[in-house]
């Protein structure tokens, strides 16, 4: 039976720890770095050398920029999902889905006006995902809604959250979306309990 890999000896951790080490800085300065400059202007030069590290070190760990990205969002998106799990509003679901992007306006313009658009645009839509679902438990709770109405209304909402936020990101973050959606949750209060309602009459 093969063992679990290893690395031996306090000589061999200090290896691995500066290998994981090093990969983090290589996330650090690339995020750094585009919060300054588009996508397009970024090389793996560039980022090595704020690294100060060589190329060699950089592709041990990368195929290439597309990789990199595609594992930051990925690690982001896990986050989110594993660190919120309860949502008492529409408003709440939209406010997650767009944290990122609010919190790093400059990195997510430039990400998604960027030939890794749509990376970044399956982030949103796991998100809006995950969000939904997690909220409609909340209106369902108690409940028996079948299986397909739950996926249907579940769609309907993820596709609302989701294209509320790229239109966002298409119009360079200059509306004001969540004050916009707090005005929509308003009007559209007890409309998802209504849908609910009428799915468990029929």
């Amino acid at each position: 039976m093969r063992q679990p890999f290893c690395i031996p000896g306090k000589y061999g951790y200090n290896l691995l720890m500066a290998s994981v080490e090093t990969k983090q800085l290589i996330k650090d300065t690339f995020i750094d770095l585009l919060e300054k400059q588009p996508l397009s202007q970024i090389t793996v030069k560039e980022i090595v050398s704020e690294c100060g590290i060589n190329r060699n070190s950089f592709y041990y760990h990368f195929t290439d920029i597309p990789s990199l990205i595609e594992e930051i969002i990925l690690e982001q998106t896990d986050r989110i999902i594993s660190e919120h799990n309860t949502f008492d509003s529409m408003e709440d679901c939209l406010n997650l889905v767009i944290r990122f992007a609010t919190d790093h306006r400059k990195l997510a313009l430039h990400l998604y006006n960027s030939s890794s658009r749509e990376i970044f645009v399956q982030y949103f839509m796991q998100i809006s995902d995950h969000a939904i679902r997690n909220y409609l438990e909340v209106l369902c709770e108690g409940k028996e809604l079948s299986l397909s109405d739950k996926e249907i209304i579940i769609h309907f909402y993820k596709c609302l959250i989701f294209g509320q936020a790229v239109d966002w990101l298409r119009n360079g973050m200059t509306t004001g979306l969540q004050e916009q959606f707090h005005r929509f949750s308003e009007l559209y209060k007890g409309i998802p309990e209504e849908i609910i309602r009428r799915a468990l009459e029929q």
